[in-house]
């Protein structure tokens, strides 16, 4: 059983990856409004992933018999001045996401809770993952700041089949039994 400070932490980062989930939803909605719908498709996609994160982190505190607590959040920010705006954004918040995964982490090893060490560690490997992906992204879009058509043609070509399933990931609640 996790410690109570080790839950208590967890849920505030569901709480966190429901947001971030959001803020994702709300770059990709920008994005298809403006008629570039391989970044909507992008950034979707990462709405998902981020809400299926915070689902990992449901399912791990049912399984380990905690309370799992689901947040009401914040709006996210909708209103953009150009086109890097929003990836620049997403990269603060992957970065932000990744602090708050390694301070679970801290937390779980000073706890000696290896149970959710080893489940952390799923999410510090993603993390590293995430952050490398949109800061490449944001170097990208930056040039093609005036046509951003040739950041639609990058994501076309590097991203063709999307990512795929990670089988080392923890499972999702409400996923397959």
């Amino acid at each position: 059983m996790p410690t109570d400070r080790f839950v208590a932490a967890l849920n505030q980062q569901i709480a966190n990856e429901f947001s971030a989930s959001q803020q994702y939803v709300a770059i990709a909605v920008y994005y298809d409004a403006q008629t570039l719908p391989r970044l909507a498709s992008f950034f979707y996609a990462q709405a998902l992933e981020e809400r299926n994160h915070a689902m990992m982190m449901v399912r791990y505190l049912l399984d380990v018999d905690a309370r799992a607590e689901i947040p009401g959040i914040d709006a996210p920010q909708q209103d953009f001045m150009d086109v890097v705006a929003p990836v620049s954004l997403a990269l603060e918040q992957e970065r932000r996401v990744g602090d708050e995964i390694f301070a679970l982490m801290r937390i779980a090893r000073d706890d000696a809770d290896y149970a959710s060490e080893s489940f952390v560690q799923w999410f510090v490997k993603e993390q590293v993952e995430e952050v490398a992906s949109m800061s490449s992204l944001l170097d990208v879009v930056e040039r093609a700041r005036e046509q951003p058509d040739l950041a639609e043609d990058y994501l076309a070509r590097e991203t063709p089949g999307g990512h795929g399933d990670d089988a080392t990931a923890p499972p999702v609640a409400g996923g397959p039994i």
